[in-house]
């Protein structure tokens, strides 16, 4: 198992023919949002002494960055310096195929910024009758009532409710909202 995270972990830094591929673009919302998240969840477990749950943060987040076929270096470089105190040899050597002149034991950890990983919409279940329906994106500073007023308006409420009356509406902030016929 070890192995093959280790091998998906250089692939993130290699093409197809293993050849060291990183991109200079910039970072998505969606990429740093992994990272920080990671950054968070990391710097929490090292201090926890919680070392098995930091491998399976490593692993979440090479998962996804595979999935998003990040391959930029403001992202990896970071993902080297957090996986250094867990595989030191691996990460020394993309260290220095990032560049870098110095060991990355000189390297500083890297800091997490919250804002980074702060939600600005939530996708709600909407359930009619106790059974999701469908999903619906919205802000995450509305309130109930502007809540309801756009799940009127969607054509999924109108194909799911119809010309039935709602008896109630239960609405949980970040949860779920519930349509009872």
């Amino acid at each position: 198992g070890v192995f093959r995270f280790m091998r998906k972990l250089w692939k993130l830094y290699h093409d197809a023919e293993n050849r060291f591929c990183v991109s200079e673009e910039q970072a998505s919302p969606e990429e740093l949002k992994i990272l920080h998240r990671t950054i968070s969840k990391v710097q929490d477990d090292i201090e926890r002494f919680s070392f098995n749950t930091t491998v399976s943060a490593f692993m979440i987040c090479v998962n996804e960055l595979t999935e998003l076929k990040c391959n930029k270096r403001a992202v990896l470089g970071d993902l080297t310096l957090l996986i250094a105190p867990f595989a030191p040899h691996i990460a020394e050597e993309l260290w220095q195929l990032l560049g870098h002149e110095e060991s990355i034991t000189k390297a500083s950890f890297p800091i997490f910024d919250p804002a980074m990983i702060a939600e600005n919409s939530f996708a709600y279940p909407v359930s009619v009758n106790g059974k999701v329906r469908f999903k619906l994106e919205l802000p995450v500073d509305l309130g109930t009532d502007a809540i309801r007023a756009a799940v009127e308006k969607t054509p999924d409420y109108q194909k799911w409710i119809g010309d039935q009356t709602v008896k109630k509406c239960i609405i949980v902030p970040r949860k779920i909202i519930n349509l009872v016929i």
